[in-house]
């Protein structure tokens, strides 16, 4: 998803019983013990996630069963809750519970989509940034938005901290609840590697690293803790997990994918979700996930952004299509479609595999969300003629680009119905996909943030290491070279491991002290930034906190005169963050001065490279 423009049958899934964990925190309470546990077992993908998945399950059939043996009570208890299918409110309590309808959501789409108004179903598939709609929440109640969205650094106007955030998103939510049916909204936005748009909160690895760890329990414990600091803001809904098979490295988002093993996305990827759904039948602190970009994002030619994937329906299939299919699985809520294409059809446009293929052979029961401003890059010829498109081949809730205007689209969606270009059938489906997620995340008891979780951001650090120290991947550990005058002879030891004791360490390279860079792209901003962004370790401050008092550390970034002499070298070389298409690469080699710091250090001394990259 591109930045604001201001920055530029379901079955359930697991939860936590207080025996297993914190009623707070959840698994990640015991977190030390967790942690030695995946230590032990690093390679296993039957994870602590998929044990507390299954035992979750035995809880869901016992209510399936009370629900079998009095489905008519259960009905007319909803249907009570409701109005008895008058126009009177949703809500029957300041907590806004209608937990009647919560095992029987298909009720409730009945009854609200046969009273709304089109306009009303219009508003609900309706995705707009936060900065492009009044911030006290009157275009909210006015056009009966089902959704508000943060682009890439689209932050609270009265600051970046997690407070700010719960304010701006209950003011939002106040407002949706003015409605005449009082439908709760639901926000969105890109946390990807933890909560990242929010200063303070927990970052960790991007995808490509938590690729490397092969550790599914690892990554659910990863999607937990991003669903708690992401729900304590108010925020029930994130744009993750990206499930792309990256099968060109010039690529510039193949940094967003878990690995080029298709076997390995499905594996994370399910995982993922398991982490930040769970059984979604708790209290409010899980959210809706969102696997993207469907379809093949990961292989379009010479590995170009928003490009065109060529390949035969069984490559599609056999090479792209698994993580779906264990996200629908795994009940993700929602499911984005990506900019690019297959075989020359835009994917925002393409019925066959959106609805076709997506929702009726697999039967994703979910709602179908458009990327930011995808549905203007489609090729008609005018805006409301790509809407239309794009709704009747499957989307169900527009998410808005710095082009659209919220109130033209409304108008040429409404236009669209009554002029019969789309049909109520097609409207009516998106709308109760819409409501029936909103039921799923709890959004119709849990309306506003859980301010009790505020503490919980940036409190995963630990668990954030862990995944640093299983993501590391060593390419080559090679033999130590004693310097005699200007020739090197190859001595029996290797280079690695350093010790702490008794040695000079010479640090260099513009990557070794720069927190930005090591968090990479879609850290705070879109692009995310070099320099002191968020709060962390840098590699430099790592090494220098590793060794003895017995041993030195000299940092030269550069190297532009004499290298410092030094028994061992530690070169940190990498890019500089990006996002998206900015990342595509044709050549894939190290640029500025990397090169030649490189050949400097470990021309003169033993060293060690290491490579912070995205590709």
């Amino acid at each position: 998803m591109a930045p604001s423009k201001e920055a530029e049958t379901w079955d359930e899934g697991w939860d936590l019983d207080d025996d297993d964990a914190n009623e707070e925190a959840g698994l990640l309470a015991s977190e030390e013990e967790a942690i030695q546990q995946l230590r032990a077992e690093p390679i296993q993908v039957t994870s602590l996630v998929q044990q507390q998945y299954r035992k979750e399950m035995e809880k869901k059939r016992t209510k399936l069963l009370v629900a079998l043996i009095v489905p008519v009570l259960l009905i007319v208890l909803v249907w009570n809750l409701l109005g008895g299918g008058t126009s009177s409110n949703l809500h029957k309590t300041a907590q806004n519970c209608v937990t009647g309808a919560y095992d029987l959501p298909y009720e409730l789409e009945m009854m609200v989509c046969s009273d709304m108004s089109l306009e009303e179903k219009v508003g609900q598939m309706m995705l707009p940034a936060r900065n492009w709609i009044n911030p006290n929440g009157s275009d909210v109640t006015n056009y009966f938005l089902g959704g508000v969205l943060s682009g890439g650094g689209s932050v609270p106007s009265e600051g970046n901290e997690p407070s700010k955030w719960a304010d701006m998103v209950d003011t939002f939510q106040r407002a949706s609840l003015k409605t005449r049916l009082r439908i709760p909204m639901i926000y969105g936005i890109d946390a990807i590697h933890g909560h990242n748009t929010v200063y303070g909160a927990t970052i960790f690895p991007h995808n490509v690293g938590l690729g490397a760890t092969r550790n599914a329990s690892l990554v659910g414990m990863i999607g937990r803790a991003t669903a708690l600091e992401v729900r304590a803001t108010g925020i029930p809904w994130t744009f993750a997990p990206c499930v792309a098979v990256c099968r060109d490295p010039r690529w510039g988002r193949c940094y967003e994918s878990y690995s080029d093993d298709t076997a390995l996305v499905t594996a994370l990827g399910g995982a993922l979700i398991d982490g930040l759904q769970g059984s979604l039948s708790g209290p409010a602190d899980f959210v809706a996930a969102t696997a993207k970009h469907f379809l093949a994002d990961g292989g379009t030619t010479k590995g170009k952004d928003e490009g065109d994937a060529k390949g035969s329906d069984a490559d599609l299939r056999r090479l792209f299509l698994p993580p779906y299919i264990e996200a629908v699985k795994r009940n993700v809520l929602s499911i984005m479609p990506s900019y690019s294409s297959w075989n020359g059809i835009k994917m925002h446009a393409n019925k066959h595999l959106l609805t076709d293929l997506l929702k009726k052979e697999l039967g994703f029961k979910g709602f179908l969300v458009s990327d930011w401003g995808a549905i203007n890059q489609l090729p008609q010829s005018t805006d409301a003629l790509r809407l239309y498109d794009s709704i009747n081949a499957g989307v169900d809730m527009v998410m808005m680009g710095d082009r659209e205007r919220l109130q033209d689209v409304i108008r040429d969606l409404i236009a669209g119905v009554k002029g019969g270009h789309v049909s109520d059938a097609r409207i009516d489906d998106a709308v109760k996909r819409i409501l029936r997620a909103k039921v799923k995340v709890g959004l119709f008891e849990h309306a506003f943030a859980n301010r009790t979780l505020l503490s919980q951001v940036g409190t995963h650090r630990q668990l954030a290491r862990e995944a640093v120290r299983q993501s590391v991947v060593l390419l080559k550990n090679g033999m130590r070279t004693e310097r005699n005058g200007t020739n090197g002879t190859a001595g029996s030891e290797r280079v690695l491991p350093l010790r702490k004791d008794g040695v000079k360490t010479l640090v260099a390279g513009r990557s070794a002290d720069d927190i930005g860079r090591q968090c990479g792209g879609w850290t705070l901003t879109w692009q995310g930034a070099s320099g002191n962004t968020v709060p962390g370790t840098t590699i430099l401050q790592a090494v220098k906190s590793a060794v003895s008092n017995s041993s030195s550390v000299v940092y030269d970034k550069d190297v532009n005169g004499t290298v410092p002499p030094a028994d061992v070298g530690i070169v940190v070389v990498g890019e500089n963050p990006y996002a998206e298409y900015y990342g595509d690469d044709p050549k894939l080699e190290l640029n500025g001065t990397d090169p030649a710091v490189v050949r400097k250090v470990c021309g003169a001394m033993p060293c060690v490279v290491v490579l912070v990259t995205g590709e």
